[in-house]
C-alpha cells in the first residue's frame, strides 16, 4: 500500500515505513492510504489478530512475521481495550488512555520504518499534546535507542494528574515542557518547525524530525482495530447480527479517533453514525452541521482538556478524501488567511452534538447513579452527546460509546460529581504526587527550546 500527502498535486506517492518515518509530508500535508482494502472474516478474533489483519493491509512493506511480532510486543502483555456494556474502555493501556491503543505500537513501527529508509540519524519525535498523547509518547518511548522525544503541552490546559504524569516521566532520551499558550499553539508552532526546511537542513546531519501525534499515519492506523473488535463482541454477545449496522460515539477533537472510525467504515465495517461528541470548543460540531469551519472564536477550557482544541488535524484527512488535493489547499489557505473556510456539509455517515461543563458533571453523576459506572469527563461528553443525539433522532441503533480515559485521570472533576468514590487508580497513576519533578521548565519560545536541546 503506497501513501500520498493530502496536498500533493503530482500525487507522489511514499512506502509506509516512508510515510511513518516523515510524519508530516514535507508539503504540510497528511499522509493517507491511496486505498481502503476490505477487511473480512474478523468476527470473533482476538484483538491481536485483528490488530496485525488492519495493519498487514497497509503496512505492505513490513515482513508478516516482523509485523506479528509488533504486535504481540504491544498488545501481549497489556490488552489496552476492554468492552464494558456500551462502552469500549480504550484505557487499560500504560498511561491509561486511549492513545495507548497506537502509542504502545507505534514505537516499533518507528523504529523499524527508520530502518527500512536507512535512516542513521537521530529521530526527534515532536509531539503537542492537550494531555493523554504526551504522557502515553513519553512511556512508549523511554530509552529507545535512536529516539529522542520533546512534548510540548499547555502548562495551565491539563488535569493536575496529566501533568504530573509527563513531568515526572523518567528516560534519558525525553524532554517536556509546559507552553505558555493552548494545545493549538504548541500544535502550530510544531507544524511549523516541520514546514521550515533551512530549520530541518540545518540539523540534518545529526537528527530526522518526526511526530508521534495522530497526524503520523502510524499512529492513526492501529486505531481502526477497535472499531472492527467492538462490532465483533457485539455480535459475539448477540446484541446485534452480524451484517447489521451500528452507531459509535466518539469524543473528539483533533478529529483522530473518529476518523479512524471512518476509515473503519471505509474498510467495510457496517457503520450506521459516527456521532461527533465535542464540548463548547465546538468547532467540528459547527462544521459538521453547516459544513463552515471558523477557528475564529474564543478558546475555553474545560472538564474536558484533551478535548480543548479550535484546529482538528485530522479533519484535514476526511476533507481529503471527500474533496481531494484542491479541496484541502484551497480550504486551509483560507483556514491560514481567514480563520475559516467553507466547504458543503460532510458525509451523512457523521453527526454530532456538544456538550457543557455543567452537563458533563451531571451526566457523570447520572451514570453512576444508575449504573454504578464512573466516567471520566470525556467519556461523558460522548454519554451526554448521544443522549441528546437518541432525543433529537430517535435513532435506536445499537450504539458503541468510546470511553477515552480512566476518571483517575481527572479526579477533580469526578470529585466534584461524585464525592470520594476513587479508591483503586491504575498502577501508572498510584503515588504520582510523591515522584520527583523531572521537567519542570514552562517556555515562550518552541522553536529555541528545540534549537537548545540538539546543541
Amino acid at each position: 500500500m503506497d501513501f500520498i500527502s493530502t496536498r500533493d498535486k503530482d500525487y507522489n506517492k511514499v512506502t509506509a515505513s516512508k510515510a511513518i518515518a516523515g510524519g508530516l509530508a514535507l508539503d504540510g500535508g497528511l499522509y493517507v492510504p491511496c486505498a481502503f482494502p476490505a477487511l473480512h472474516g474478523f468476527i470473533g478474533a482476538t484483538y491481536e489478530r485483528m490488530a496485525f489483519d488492519v495493519l498487514r493491509l497497509y503496512l505492505t512493506d513490513f515482513d508478516e512475521n516482523e509485523l506479528k511480532e509488533y504486535v504481540h510486543l504491544a498488545y501481549g502483555d497489556c490488552l489496552p481495550v476492554a468492552v464494558n456494556g456500551h462502552y469500549i474502555e480504550l484505557f487499560h493501556g500504560r498511561t491509561s488512555a486511549f492513545k495507548d491503543v497506537a502509542l504502545q505500537l507505534f514505537p516499533y513501527l518507528l523504529a523499524a520504518s527508520l530502518r527500512k529508509q536507512n535512516i542513521h540519524q537521530t529521530a526527534v519525535v515532536l509531539t503537542a499534546t492537550s494531555g493523554d498523547t504526551g504522557s502515553a509518547v513519553l512511556a512508549g518511548m523511554k530509552n529507545i535507542p535512536g529516539i529522542r522525544a520533546i512534548v510540548f503541552y499547555p502548562a495551565d490546559g491539563v488535569s493536575n494528574l496529566q501533568k504530573l504524569q509527563m513531568t515526572t516521566q523518567e528516560g534519558d532520551n525525553l524532554n517536556v515542557f509546559g507552553i505558555r499558550g493552548n494545545f493549538d499553539d504548541a500544535q502550530r508552532a510544531v507544524k511549523a518547525v516541520f514546514a521550515d526546511e533551512q530549520f530541518r537542513a540545518k540539523y540534518a546531519d545529526r537528527y530526522l524530525f518526526t511526530s508521534a501525534n495522530s497526524i503520523n499515519a502510524g499512529r492513526l492506523l492501529p486505531q481502526i482495530a477497535y472499531y472492527f473488535y467492538a462490532y465483533s463482541l457485539s455480535v459475539e454477545s448477540g446484541v446485534i447480527r452480524e451484517g447489521d449496522r451500528m452507531n459509535f460515539v466518539v469524543p473528539t477533537g483533533n478529529f483522530g479517533n473518529i476518523l479512524a472510525g471512518y476509515y473503519a467504515e471505509k474498510m467495510g465495517l457496517p457503520v450506521n453514525k459516527l456521532i461527533c461528541a465535542t464540548n463548547i470548543n465546538k468547532v467540528l460540531y459547527d462544521f459538521i452541521r453547516t459544513g463552515v469551519y471558523n477557528k475564529k472564536r474564543p478558546f475555553q477550557t474545560t472538564v474536558s482538556p484533551s478535548m480543548d482544541i479550535l484546529i482538528s488535524s485530522n479533519l484535514e484527512r476526511l476533507i481529503y478524501d471527500t474533496g481531494g488535493y484542491e479541496t484541502v489547499v484551497n480550504a486551509y489557505q483560507s483556514l491560514e488567511s481567514a480563520g475559516e473556510f467553507s466547504l458543503d456539509a460532510p458525509l451523512s455517515a457523521l453527526d454530532t452534538e456538544f456538550v457543557t461543563d455543567p452537563e458533563t458533571v451531571k451526566t457523570i453523576t447520572e451514570v453512576y447513579r444508575k449504573n454504578n459506572y464512573i466516567l471520566d469527563p470525556h467519556t461523558a461528553v460522548a454519554q451526554c452527546a448521544y443522549n441528546k443525539y437518541r432525543q433529537r433522532t430517535g435513532d435506536g441503533t445499537y450504539a458503541i460509546i468510546l470511553a477515552t480515559a480512566s476518571p483517575y485521570k481527572f479526579p477533580e472533576t469526578v470529585y466534584s460529581a461524585l464525592g470520594d468514590v476513587l479508591h483503586d487508580p491504575p498502577p501508572s497513576l498510584r503515588a504520582l504526587d510523591k515522584k520527583p519533578v523531572l521537567h519542570g521548565e514552562v517556555i515562550d519560545d518552541i522553536r529555541k527550546t528545540i534549537e537548545k536541546i540538539l546543541q
